[in-house]
């Protein structure tokens, strides 16, 4: 029996990168030993515990819309490296290409149009595999935009956050973009275009602090670490100790921050009948 350790970005399998039948994994979270390609095929969720591992932008996206239905969007908009800020010998530009290259997106925001069970409506997704889908200036303008399109449209905005919050290699330009996505959901608000926020894990940080709490209706996968600052930083900051699973979705849904916790099996038929309900067309 073959076992593989659980990286950072283990639940990004892929159905291009099956394994053969009969290779086994370890579930990080109950330990168990599960069919990896069970796995995939489970929408890259243990069937053993109902832990959701992480996925990509792209096949979120695949795996949610009518087949052939979606259009990608303001994919010209790239990250730019104005501060040369450089860790070690590595430059910001350098980074870009190595999370372009680990990730294959061009930035860790991917948007666009497409169908789901009959409807159309404006979609975004976050990939944490690009620098842990932190928000820069390229991310901030690709939201705003997509927003833009949903106003002119009349369309649902639906977008499923996963991000370690803003991107520190573009300094203020990234905490810019709080205010810049804030601002295009009071747009959208004002339009009476509905945004729907889906907080899988990990929506962190600043990205957390401004758009994604701000949905109409707020959805959040099962288990997913949600909050601004981490736990650790908290407990020292403020020399408290804070409750078990106090950053995780049922805690948020507990004390009303998230409206309904989704299973991502049950995510289509939700989101589809949700934007049918408030369809501004």
């Amino acid at each position: 029996m073959t076992f593989f350790k659980r990286s950072k970005f283990a639940g990004f399998i892929g159905e291009k990168n099956k394994v053969p039948d009969g290779v086994w994994m370890k579930c990080s979270n109950c330990k168990q030993a599960v069919y990896r390609n069970e796995v995939v095929e489970n929408l890259q969720v243990c069937p053993a515990c109902n832990f959701h591992f992480r996925i990509g932008a792209q096949e979120r996206l695949d795996k949610l819309l009518d087949e052939g239905t979606f259009e990608e969007s303001h994919a010209n908009i790239g990250a730019a490296d104005p501060l040369h800020f450089a860790v070690g010998k590595e430059t910001y530009g350098e980074r870009l290409e190595r999370a372009q290259k680990e990730s294959g997106m061009d930035e860790a925001l991917l948007t666009g149009s497409g169908m789901l069970e009959g409807h159309r409506g404006i979609f975004g997704a976050m990939d944490a595999r690009f620098i842990m889908a932190s928000m820069g200036s390229a991310m901030g303008e690709r939201f705003y935009r997509a927003a833009m399109d949903a106003i002119d449209q009349r369309l649902c905005f639906v977008c499923f956050a996963a991000s370690g919050g803003a991107r520190m290699q573009e300094g203020t330009l990234a905490l810019m973009q709080m205010a810049k996505t804030t601002d295009a959901v009071r747009q959208m608000n004002e339009a009476a275009v509905p945004f729907i926020s889906v907080l899988t894990d990990a929506t962190m940080g600043g990205v957390y602090a401004s758009f994604t709490s701000l949905g109409d209706i707020i959805i959040a996968e099962p288990q997913a670490n949600i909050g601004f600052a981490g736990k650790r930083l908290i407990e020292s900051a403020l020399k408290v100790k804070l409750p078990e699973g106090f950053q995780s979705a049922e805690y948020q849904f507990k004390n009303g921050f998230v409206d309904r916790i989704v299973k991502r099996s049950e995510m289509r038929p939700f989101l589809g009948k949700l934007i049918a309900y408030m369809d501004p067309q």
